[in-house]
């Protein structure tokens, strides 16, 4: 499946290059996609989602199977909260909250994950 994602700093790009995926970057947020996707983002401010990722979220929803996203525990309840807020909106179900670029076992729930959803 294909994955989809936004990086900032270049954790949740190191997280997503690390899978054996096939990946979009989003960088504009105008990117389109017309097959089932997953999307990764990282958690900007204060728990809210990136602009890019509002804007690819709008365009894209229907083909978007799930949400993973990056943060950092300092941030208590604010942690990773973009995948939250997206799947509330538009009720995507969250795959994963991984902090910074993750760790190897966060690579392997994601993986883990994605078999679920595939048919």
């Amino acid at each position: 499946m294909l994955v989809v994602y936004a990086s900032k700093t270049g954790n949740v790009a190191r997280f997503v290059e690390r899978l054996p995926v096939r990946r979009l970057w989003i960088r504009s947020g105008e990117e389109r996609v017309e097959e089932p996707c997953v999307l990764v983002t990282y958690t900007t401010g204060f728990g809210q989602v990136p602009a890019e990722v509002e804007r690819f979220a709008r365009e894209n929803w229907a083909w978007v199977e799930g949400v993973a996203a990056s943060g950092n525990r300092n941030w208590g309840a604010n942690f990773a909260k973009a995948a939250d807020t997206l799947a509330s909106r538009y009720g995507w179900p969250v795959l994963l909250k991984f902090e910074l670029s993750g760790t190897e076992k966060d690579r392997e729930r994601f993986l883990e994950a994605l078999q679920r959803l595939s048919p």
